[in-house]
């Protein structure tokens, strides 16, 4: 089995993949600073013999070359996120998206590593007009002076970085573009969507909708997900390559609003934003965001298909039982 790297690993997807390496048999080191990731995430593996926790940030260089030491696949999925965060601080964004990656790149290449996943995001490819988008389409950004672009362009760097070191040095890169992945452990601190919706009706509060909310997302599930995130590093034939990851099934953000609200409680009301308001006035939006996935499906021979009303049942309950354990106290 291979001693993997996962950066970010603290977090909503980097957890559920560090479960699921651990639970191969691979030996995992991550690393997180814990800004957006949580070290609660990891309580379920804390103590596994093969499990070494670094708290830092992939910024600092020193640490940075100390983790990768000995490590045969690294898996980069820290990254600045969420449209909040990125909106509040493209400095941030830019800082922590492109410098990092490229050293990771280069202790990848000068090392033992063999193998290189980028966690990607359909960020890149800014405003595509098109119906479900393909990995080799064309981007789409958005003016500078719309920071919402920082994100989508920062990550698009990191992939031109990661297939360069493919080409230069035979690195085993392979990218794989999230799209709008959900379920437990995701948090709407950040501007995501669903736990966010959840969360206000839960707690009987009005579901906030931004816009009119006929802006079309798609959702997948982050344990298939993090399957097809395993699937494609154990696949020769996807390095060099770049992967939509998501699911294909196309849903109204008004729709999801009255789907989470009509399982929750159908008495919570739904109140409509202006993005202004939100996000202030140089905010500009992706009005649908639809993936292909047959690149994916026909490389590892499968992709996500878990069904929207089975993804937010596990979300709800992975939200009430946490509800319930904070008014019970500590679990002893």
């Amino acid at each position: 089995m291979a001693k993997c790297l996962v950066t970010g690993g603290a977090g909503f997807i980097g957890s559920h993949l560090t479960e699921r390496l651990l639970e191969a048999g691979h030996h995992v080191v991550v690393l997180d600073n814990l800004s957006t990731g949580r070290a609660v995430n990891l309580d379920a593996v804390c103590d596994h013999p093969n499990l070494t926790i670094r708290t830092g940030s992939i910024t600092d260089s020193v640490l940075l070359g100390e983790v990768v030491h000995g490590v045969e696949i690294i898996y980069h999925l820290a990254a600045a996120v969420g449209v909040k965060l990125v909106a509040d601080d493209p400095v941030r964004t830019i800082e922590t998206n492109i410098y990092p990656t490229e050293q990771l790149l280069r202790f990848a290449a000068s090392g033992n590593v063999k193998k290189f996943f980028l966690a990607s995001t359909s960020e890149v490819y800014g405003k595509h007009p098109g119906d479900a988008w393909v990995e080799d389409d064309d981007l789409h950004l958005g003016p500078t002076s719309r920071p919402r672009w920082a994100y989508g362009c920062s990550k698009a760097i990191d992939e031109f970085l990661a297939l360069a070191y493919f080409q230069k040095y035979g690195l085993g890169v392979t990218i794989g573009r999230f799209f709008n992945v959900v379920g437990p452990r995701q948090v709407g601190n950040y501007g995501m969507v669903v736990p966010r919706f959840v969360e206000a009706a839960l707690n009987g509060g009005t579901v906030t909708v931004y816009d009119d909310g006929s802006q079309v997302r798609c959702f997948g599930h982050v344990n298939e997900v993090v399957k097809c995130v395993h699937a494609l590093v154990e696949e020769d034939g996807a390095e060099g390559r770049v992967f939509n990851i998501g699911s294909d099934q196309a849903v109204s953000i008004l729709e999801l609003a009255q789907r989470v609200i009509a399982k929750v409680d159908p008495k919570v009301d739904i109140r409509f934003v202006p993005y202004g308001e939100a996000y202030g006035d140089d905010f500009e939006d992706v009005q649908r965001r639809v993936p292909n996935t047959n690149r994916l499906l026909e490389t590892i021979g499968q992709r996500p298909t878990m069904p929207l009303d089975d993804i937010l049942d596990s979300i709800i309950a992975w939200k009430k039982a946490g509800m319930a354990q904070s008014a019970d106290g500590p679990v002893k």
